[in-house]
């Protein structure tokens, strides 16, 4: 076996040192439930009749315990076109169960919302805490205890962790994801982004926007730009949590297929009454999360993830920070350049090699922990390897010995970038998330006159009007998780783009968010703490005044401002908007931990 890169053991020493309390919690929390909860029987026979009575030909085994019993939480609805293939999977998911002598039931549905489309609107608003939504709705799914594992239908941005942190707290139980696959390709990315800023600068109108749209998202399936949702299937492979190879094909292939009925029938096996016990808490653990933050790290993943990691290594006792994240990224190697860091798209980049291809190198490197428990059988091994059929029958073969594509995928040895392009930036303005991986070196150090905005639609009136054709920091600010929900902010790229082709030198420093889909333009997002008060201390931010000095830099590591910000007052911030169901959120917005924790107040609130 590989030597582990010292700088992947000494993280892992770290966290698990920092850990050792809340992990040992957790632990004796799952093997609590594990005691009390792991055999039906514990049942009343009205609970147990309850829980069957729908069951229709899987009655008796249900009542008798004859096999496992599958619990199914899935994300489906037909708006989302990642999710949209899963209307059909639990029917099919049942027959697979019965092929193995198990029995399946949807235990419950999650929201699926689409950042896509609520993209610059108010429902993005409700985005960042539909994942806590998310989380407590699987854990009303499988409080019924009729279950000896989980199957978990999910793939988009928040949706994912979401059903990570809730099947987390059930975690005595085996679990396995099951993906749906992205949708083929369409238009490529360069039109698609030159059409955009086409649009933002008055030069095409909305129609030819809207037909080039179309042509990129325009059938069932995952988007294929390298963002959130496609960030998550990478990492449930770095976790082990999938079907080795099962990420990246495409909806409605007999191979999808396939990798579904193994996925049924490998979770039927891994239950607590067989011989190869697998409950995902054990699977979850240290090595595994780190394991995913070298997997966003060396393929370029979706700057989301700095959010949604720490809140899902909490949910398993695993205490993370961007330190962690920080001190990774200068030892692991970028070796994927998927759009929007670089031209092709995931069906590019699986053809070239994928995940396979991925992991062995990582594994190759000592870069990745090949020691963990996964719910396949050889371990860390076994998804260096890509599924294909053989007549009918799944098989797996090794990835491809080179990459096929040396514009998608490289080697370790030479990779697009030495490290992996998430930094860790800090000063007086907080601490913030730059990627790097997706700009120009030439730009990762920017020094200019800020201006300071409590909008995005601010900030495009001011484009418009030309008030920003000037070298400038853009200072977005009450757009953290106590603010507003901590949005993504994307209608900032394109006019931040033009600004940048023009000649100038921009930079966008904010406390919102802009995910693995953000473009070219350096950015220290995630700034915490947030510009909005806790407990009466508000953040830097909001002492920023039109005209300050701000120097951003990811080649030292820089947030500052020469600005003395003890002088004055905090700036008011923008009344809370209400509408589009916005004021319901209000509780998971008081109470949110800060981004670095992982913006949660449900976890903050459990003391987790």
């Amino acid at each position: 076996m590989t030597e582990l890169h010292s700088v992947v053991a000494r993280v892992t020493e770290r966290i698990v040192a920092r850990s050792r309390d809340s992990r040992a919690r957790y632990l004796d929390l799952i093997a609590r439930e594990s005691d009390a909860f792991a055999d039906r029987g514990f049942l009343s026979c009205s609970n147990l009749a309850h829980g069957f009575a729908a069951a229709g030909e899987d009655k008796a085994s249900i009542a008798t315990q004859r096999g496992p019993n599958i619990g199914i939480v899935t994300a489906y609805n037909d708006m989302l076109s990642a999710h949209q293939p899963y209307g059909r999977y639990p029917e099919q998911m049942k027959l697979f169960a019965r092929e193995v002598g198990a029995t399946a039931q949807v235990a419950g549905g999650v929201a699926a919302m689409c950042d896509g489309v609520t993209q610059g609107f108010a429902g993005m608003e409700l985005s960042l805490f539909s994942r806590d939504a998310i989380a407590l709705s699987t854990s009303v799914a499988l409080c019924h205890a009729m279950f000896d594992g989980m199957a978990l239908l999910g793939i988009c941005d928040k949706i994912v962790p979401g059903l990570v942190i809730g099947a987390l707290r059930f975690g005595h139980l085996p679990a396995v994801f099951v993906p749906a696959g992205p949708m083929p390709s369409g238009i490529s990315n360069k039109e698609k982004q030159k059409t955009r800023q086409l649009y933002a600068e008055g030069k095409v109108g909305r129609d030819a926007l809207l037909e080039s749209e179309s042509k990129s998202y325009h059938s069932p399936g995952t988007c294929t730009f390298y963002g959130t949702a496609n960030s998550n299937q990478m990492m449930m492979e770095m976790m082990g949590l999938h079907v080795p190879g099962a990420a990246f094909v495409n909806p409605g292939t007999p191979l999808r297929q396939a990798l579904t009925r193994a996925a049924v029938h490998r979770v039927a096996q891994i239950g607590r009454k067989g011989a190869d016990f697998r409950p995902m808490a054990h699977v979850v653990d240290e090595k595994a999360i780190v394991n995913a933050c070298v997997g966003l790290l060396a393929t370029g993943g979706s700057t989301n993830h700095a959010i949604h990691l720490p809140a899902m290594a909490r949910a398993a006792g695993v205490l993370i920070d961007w330190e962690d994240l920080d001190e990774l990224s200068a030892a692991v190697p970028l070796i994927a350049r998927v759009y929007p860091n670089g031209a092709g798209d995931v069906n590019h980049f699986h053809a070239a090699g994928g995940m396979g291809y991925v992991i062995r190198e990582l594994l190759g490197a000592g870069l990745a922990h090949a020691d963990i428990l996964t719910i396949a059988e050889g371990g860390m091994a076994d998804y260096a390897r890509e599924p294909h059929l053989e007549g009918e029958t799944l098989a797996w073969r090794d990835a491809p010995a080179q990459s096929l594509d040396d514009a998608m995928l490289r080697p370790v040895a030479t990779p697009f970038l030495p490290d992996g392009g998430m930094r860790l930036v800090q000063g007086n303005l907080g601490r913030a998330t730059f990627k790097t991986s997706a700009v120009d070196a030439q730009r990762w150090t920017i020094e200019a006159p800020c201006r300071v905005f409590d909008t995005q639609e601010a900030v495009a009136k001011a484009f418009a009007a030309g008030e920003l054709d000037r070298d400038v920091v853009v200072v977005v600010r009450f757009q953290g998780p106590r603010a507003n929900g901590m949005p993504e902010l994307h209608k900032l790229t394109p006019p931040l783009g033009v600004l940048q082709d023009r000649g100038h030198k921009v930079a966008l420093v904010t406390d919102g968010r802009m995910s693995g889909a953000s473009g070219k333009v350096p950015a220290a997002i995630h700034v915490t703490p947030e510009a909005l008060a806790k407990n009466g201390a508000w953040g830097p931010l909001a002492y920023l005044r039109d005209g300050d000095l701000v120097r951003l830099s990811a080649d030292d590591g820089t947030l500052s401002t020469t600005a003395d910000l003890s002088t004055r007052e905090p700036a008011p911030p923008p009344p809370a908007e209400i509408g589009m169901g916005r004021e319901l959120f209000a509780m998971f917005r008081a109470g949110a931990s800060g981004a670095e924790q992982g913006a949660s107040a449900m976890l903050e609130m459990a003391g987790l």
